[in-house]
């Protein structure tokens, strides 16, 4: 029998063209994700996937055995949602909390999902700044909540009584008006091109924001209009007139409404982490099913 972690790595392999990219959307490590695979290759006796210096590609025995797993991984969900409306998924109220970005593009089709699976159970979304969506689950004022980190930062210690369960980590990368300068080449831009650039500054004072602004000011980069709301749809417009560049995350900058330029950054160490926090053991039988849901569909939904 083949182990339903491995094979969701393998799909997250093709799914991802990257063994690295995979890894960050299930929150391995790149090395822990290639033993996995290592082990399932073993299972199946035979190459499944070659890396290259691009990512990884699958073989035809890794591309049957990925289509087979999807349907699998399926199943498996499908059976979980079962079973936890049979243990009392009939009626009641389930509480979300959420922040902008994952609230506009990527908690609409698993709530979907969800309501599908159990119409009977009321939804209720409120929307928290993060870091207030811990804190709202701390108080019992939602049942789970979508939040996320950045780095560089300073870690916050987590409260008792909750679990912060990465989903998906995405890169910080450099949006500039299109035609920019900085956005010719295809390769990393070294951070410290920045020095002496006019930064369009995202809330300076926001506590997920704190390190990352700091690291871009030690690295030279001068702000030109600081931005006080945490929410990026200004700040993509600002860059997308000319009035200077910014460092949002990558799913932020390929979904701006207003016409961007994108270059990743080197080093490759500015990132955004979503999490779901929730009660672990103590979730309602709705929590633990919306929080299945989310484990197998942010990956997909962050796949390229």
């Amino acid at each position: 029998m083949y182990d339903p972690t491995r094979l969701a790595a393998l799909v997250a392999v093709a799914e991802t063209g990257s063994i690295t990219r995979a890894a960050a959307h299930l929150g391995y490590t790149a090395p822990a994700l290639s033993q996995q695979l290592a082990k399932l290759e073993r299972e199946a006796g035979a190459t499944l996937l070659v890396r290259h210096h691009r990512g990884a590609r699958l073989t035809a025995a890794g591309e049957l055995l990925a289509g087979r797993a999807r349907r699998v991984l399926d199943e498996l969900d499908q059976a979980r949602h079962e079973l936890a409306q049979l243990a009392g998924l009939s009626g009641g109220r389930l509480r979300v909390g959420t922040f902008t970005t994952a609230g506009v593009h990527l908690l609409p089709p698993v709530l979907s999902a969800f309501r599908r699976a159990h119409p009977e159970v009321e939804l209720a979304v409120t929307e928290y700044e993060p870091p207030g969506g811990i804190a709202a689950v701390t108080a019992g004022e939602v049942d789970l909540a979508l939040t996320h980190t950045y780095e560089p930062a300073v870690a916050d210690p987590t409260p008792p009584g909750v679990t912060v369960e990465p989903l998906l980590v995405e890169e910080l990368v450099l949006a500039t008006a299109v035609g920019h300068r900085l956005s010719e080449g295809s390769g990393r831009l070294p951070v410290a091109e920045l020095a002496g650039r006019p930064l369009i500054s995202s809330a300076p004072a926001h506590p997920p924001r704190r390190g990352v602004e700091s690291a871009l000011a030690a690295a030279g980069a001068t702000p030109a209009v600081v931005c006080e709301s945490p929410g990026y749809a200004l700040v993509c417009a600002l860059v997308s007139a000319g009035l200077g560049v910014a460092v949002v995350p990558e799913m932020v900058a390929s979904l701006s409404a207003t016409p961007l330029a994108v270059r990743r950054l080197e080093p490759a160490e500015f990132r955004r982490t979503i999490s779901v926090v929730h009660r672990g053991d103590r979730a309602t039988a709705a929590a633990a099913t919306l929080l299945a849901l989310l484990r197998s569909g942010f990956g997909r939904a962050a796949a390229p």
